[in-house]
Parts: C-alpha cells; structure tokens; sequence
C-alpha cells in the first residue's frame, strides 16, 4: 500500500511560483511511476506531469514550459515547480503513484491517491 501526502499549496498572484511536494510512504518512490494531476470545481481531472521510475516526465501542453516535475528518491518526495502560474491554474492539486514502468497522465490508471492541496492563483 502507498500513502501519499501532499503540501505546498497556496494562494499566489498571476505570475507568481509555488513548489508542491508529495512525500510518499509504504513504497520507495524509486519504484514509482508518480505523477501530478488537478481537478477544478465542475471539470474533469486533469493530467498535469508525470515522472517514472528512470526520471523520464511527461507533461500536459498546458505545463510545458512552466512547471517543473521531479523526484528525490533519497527523500521519497516528489515535486511540482510551477512558474509564471495563470487563474486558469487555479484547482485541487493531486499527487498519485502507479507501478507502471512509463510515465503517463490517465488518471483512471493510477491506483494511489493524495488526499490534494489547493492552488489558487488571483488575476
């Protein structure tokens, strides 16, 4: 069984940075597939990056260029660096880990869940 708990949430001008963390219990993240999803209020959750067991990531088109995903595994701590963040990045940040050998972003596919951090950005 993994447990994940996420921090780093926040509220943050446009423009501004936060760093999510998501420390992971039960399993060493270097075994992990561990990704970054969110959802906001009446849409669908929403792959943002994923990083897998050999540190290749992946990321949504709406990420590329601003966030930053990585992983300690000396710390079994996952990360989420995301700059120049837009209203539109407003939502419910989710941290998750899957057993599966290649990064991806189909939630229904990841059966370990952090219970989520708000991010919310102001204009």
């Amino acid at each position: 069984q993994v447990q994940l708990v996420e921090s780093g949430g926040g509220s943050v001008q446009a423009g501004g940075s936060l760093r999510l963390s998501c420390t992971a219990s039960g399993y060493t993240s270097s075994s992990l597939t561990m990704g970054w999803f969110r959802q906001a209020p009446g849409k669908e959750r929403e792959g943002v990056a994923a990083i897998d067991n050999g540190g290749s990531t992946l990321y949504a088109d709406s990420a590329k260029g601003r966030f930053t995903i990585s992983k300690d595994n000396a710390k079994n701590t996952l990360y989420l660096q995301m700059n120049s963040l837009k209203p539109e990045d407003t939502a419910m940040y989710y941290c998750a880990a899957d057993f599966f050998v290649v990064a991806h972003l189909r939630h229904r596919d990841y059966p370990y869940w952090g219970q989520g951090t708000q991010v919310t950005v102001s204009s």
